[in-house]
């Protein structure tokens, strides 16, 4: 059988996740702008809130809302009509405010205390060029304090999934949540989920990646160039017998040349779906996931789960920022019938 399935079916939560409590400013810029300020394209660098304000000053805001890795999946699967829940930390401010606003409104639950801290709520700067390539500049403030205090143990024993973003991985604090996390996660039997995030993030902590998926990831989401940045290969079809060793269940996205499903031997071919012109390929890899995990929540054969999660990924880069305000489930409904 090619289905992936979940042991818990009495668990009464879909998924929890875990990661950065992002505001995402979303800017229009030509590639000049990029230059002038020695950012590379394509990449996500930390900075401190000195930069972002310099950043801020030379460009407009044209979109203004909730994001975060992790949290822009477990946004689409609430729109998928599954229950959710985030965990990340914010501070009683107006990117805080604006974060658990926004992420209450499409239904997932977050309950979690705004906490003290000196630094403001996290944001990111997401440059977006003419040819529809995103640039982060993230300011990670009181988000990257994360720590195990802010880990919800009953949710997470509850729930059939647990979800993690690798950019936890740049915070020592979080890194020691997020190994407790993967623990009880492990003793309740909730199967684990990562998104490796960015290539330069697997750069920077490659061994320990590698140790984490080994010891306790069973589904790992990627794209191209973090799978070739993790196994240092430059040819992802020369992964196959590594991939297997590494994690039972493999997610490659490939852009505008769809997906690749590795489950054990078997290597699954997924097509992209085109939705009009691509403006903006922010979140594109969340909401994959979004639609991908939709599937496996519902028990579907490995092929069809990734087609649900490349209809989302099609759809979204249509639009300016990694939020819908369509309905997804009559959106795959549509398109499954096609």
């Amino acid at each position: 059988m090619d289905n992936f399935r979940h042991i818990e079916l009495d668990k009464e939560i879909d998924l929890v996740g875990i990661g950065n409590a992002i505001v995402d400013l979303i800017v229009n810029v030509e590639d000049v702008f990029l230059e002038t300020n020695n950012l590379q394209k394509g990449s996500m660098s930390l900075i401190g809130i000195s930069q972002s304000d310099l950043l801020l000053q030379n460009c407009e805001v044209i979109k203004k809302i909730s994001g975060g890795s992790s949290a822009n999946t477990v946004v689409s699967l609430a729109n998928l009509g599954n229950k959710v829940q985030f965990m990340g930390r914010i501070k009683d401010d107006y990117f805080g405010n604006i974060f658990s606003n926004d992420i209450k409104e499409s239904g997932t639950i977050f309950n979690m205390n705004p906490i003290n801290s000196e630094e403001s709520s996290a944001h990111s700067i997401i440059f977006i060029t003419p040819d529809a390539q995103r640039t982060m500049c993230t300011y990670l403030g009181a988000s990257i304090e994360f720590d195990k205090e802010d880990i919800n143990e009953s949710s997470i024993r509850k729930s059939k999934y647990l979800y993690l973003e690798g950019y936890l991985w740049d915070s020592k604090l979080a890194k020691e949540a997020f190994i407790q996390a993967a623990k009880i996660a492990k003793e309740s039997e909730t199967k684990i989920i990562l998104s490796l995030s960015d290539s330069f993030c697997v750069e920077r902590h490659r061994e320990s990646f590698l140790n984490l998926i080994k010891e306790y990831v069973d589904i790992l989401f990627c794209n191209e160039g973090e799978l070739k940045s993790l196994l240092k290969e430059q040819n992802i079809h020369k992964c196959k017998n590594k991939l297997s060793s590494i994690c039972p269940l493999i997610i490659i996205t490939l852009g505008n040349k769809g997906s690749i499903i590795y489950s054990e031997d078997k290597k699954i071919e997924i097509e992209p779906y085109a939705f009009g012109e691509v403006i903006d390929t922010t979140g594109a890899g969340d909401i994959y996931a979004g639609g991908f995990i939709n599937g496996l929540i519902n028990n579907y054969p490995l092929k069809k789960c990734g087609i649900l999660g490349s209809i989302c990924a099609g759809h979204i880069i249509t639009q300016i920022g990694s939020r819908t305000n369509q309905n997804l489930t009559k959106l795959i409904n549509k398109n499954l019938s096609n």
